[in-house]
């Protein structure tokens, strides 16, 4: 899935909201500015990586929110199952 069917795919978005989804098991695949602060972002790729839960990483912040139509960046983005 590319950046551009964030649009109109059901997601989750922000890295507090991902993390939940992730836990209950509600996620097919989650996207990870590079730009995000690490120490933010290091949690949730452990957990992903405990739930076989496929990562992209995206370019930036600004990227990521732009493609969920939101006027803000976003550190992580799932689409949800």
């Amino acid at each position: 899935m590319s950046l551009d069917t964030l649009k109109a795919a059901k997601k989750t978005i922000g890295v507090k909201q991902v993390t939940k989804a992730v836990e209950k098991d509600l996620v097919q695949t989650i996207y990870i500015a590079s730009d995000a602060e690490q120490r933010l972002i290091e949690p949730l790729r452990t957990l992903c990586s405990q739930k076989n839960v496929t990562m992209d990483a995206t370019p930036t912040m600004a990227e990521l929110g732009k493609a969920c139509s939101i006027e803000v960046g976003a550190a992580a983005v799932a689409v949800l199952k």
